[in-house]
């Protein structure tokens, strides 16, 4: 499973990277606001950082505007792949720039037939969002699995992205159901490493260590 970062910090980037743990990038316009930079400037900082894909969100609604945003964000460097929403007009733009030889990452994914129109429209990546529909008391896991077994029928290439990743155990069942990449903000992937077991038996090591009187330098 490869392990996209959800964030447009820099440096909470720069972190994960140097440990192994980012092979790609997930950005948003509200992530971009997070950030207080200016769009253009951050991607392409982030694209020279790390060479896995980059999802850069396009903010038009009409698709001629998505698809002249996109072209845009494009430009900024060749992993970007290009965000768009799941509405007509979105996958009107994935179907162009895919066919452009373009990587694009179809977004707000709510329902397997939506997941199904984004893989005929030659998506990269189809990113549904599990915790969004986990507040509204569905499924996102059901979901994931569901699309999981229809692209997996009809032997589509495009990439299931989980997003909206709010638990560790949300990482867990991606890749239990088999999710191609997971996005996650920087906080939720440093706590996959956390355990009350390790921390106990760490103390117990030290504590053991101490009254031994012993330096290994």
């Amino acid at each position: 499973m490869k392990f996209f970062v959800d964030t447009a910090d820099v440096e909470a980037i720069r972190e994960l990277h140097e440990l192994g743990f980012v092979d790609g990038v997930t950005t948003n316009p509200s992530l971009i606001l997070k950030s207080g930079r200016d769009i253009l400037e951050v991607t392409k900082e982030i694209c020279d950082l790390i060479p896995g894909p980059v999802s850069a969100e396009v903010t038009a609604t009409d698709a001629d505007e998505m698809l002249t945003e996109g072209r845009k964000l494009a430009e900024i460097a060749s992993n970007i792949a290009v965000k768009v929403p799941l509405t007509w007009a979105g996958l009107k733009t994935c179907k162009t720039l895919s066919d452009e030889g373009r990587m694009v990452n179809v977004t707000l994914c709510f329902s397997a037939n939506q997941a199904l129109l984004a893989a005929k429209a030659g998506a990269t990546f189809i990113s549904p969002f599990i915790g969004r529909l986990d507040d509204i008391n569905l499924d996102g896991m059901e979901l994931i699995a569901d699309i999981r077994t229809i692209y997996d029928n009809y032997g589509f290439d495009t990439e299931i992205l989980a997003a909206s990743i709010r638990t560790v155990n949300h990482v867990t069942e991606s890749a239990r159901i088999g999710a191609d990449v997971i996005t996650a903000p920087p906080g939720v992937l440093k706590k996959l490493a956390d355990h009350p077991l390790t921390d106990k038996g760490l103390e117990a090591f030290l504590a053991d260590w101490a009254k031994t009187g012993q330096k290994i330098v």
